[in-house]
């Protein structure tokens, strides 16, 4: 499967110079943890960073920051890793493990944002398929006790 089949397509993204709180009531209102920070370039959106709800706990709230003292841009983790939408996705989740990294913004040829791939969407892919191979043992099972009888 490639990463382009299993990321969702629908971004949160919002711009570096934006208001912490503006980025933090994005990851509220569409129940997320993270947007993508994003830069226009020739008419794509172009991922320059990712800010998380850790992010904010960690950077912000556990050291007592003003967030009106701080941009998304001062935040951000600036060494962003990403996805493109042809790669294999077993090899895109071996890439996530060695990083450490939970959620990974997809792009196409030209690095435009098209998606984002994070562990719950994986998670959800491989109990889909655990979900097809039990199915599978049953049918296997019934069609033995008909062939048998």
């Amino acid at each position: 499967m490639l990463v382009g089949e299993a990321c969702n397509r629908e971004v949160v993204v919002v711009d570096k110079e934006a208001a912490t709180k503006v980025a933090i009531g994005l990851m509220r209102d569409y129940h997320v943890g993270d947007v993508v920070v994003v830069e226009d370039r020739l008419g794509q959106q172009i991922p320059v960073g990712i800010l998380t709800d850790r992010d904010v706990v960690v950077e912000l709230l556990a050291e007592d920051v003003d967030l009106d003292a701080v941009s998304v841009g001062d935040i951000m983790s600036y060494e962003l890793q990403v996805a493109r939408e042809g790669d294999e996705l077993t090899n895109t989740i071996k890439k996530m493990k060695h990083k450490g990294i939970r959620r990974l913004p997809v792009v196409n040829e030209q690095g435009g944002l098209v998606g984002i791939l994070t562990l719950d969407d994986i998670i959800e892919i491989m109990a889909e398929l655990m979900g097809d191979l039990a199915s599978l043992v049953k049918k296997e099972q019934k069609k033995e006790k008909k062939t048998r009888k």
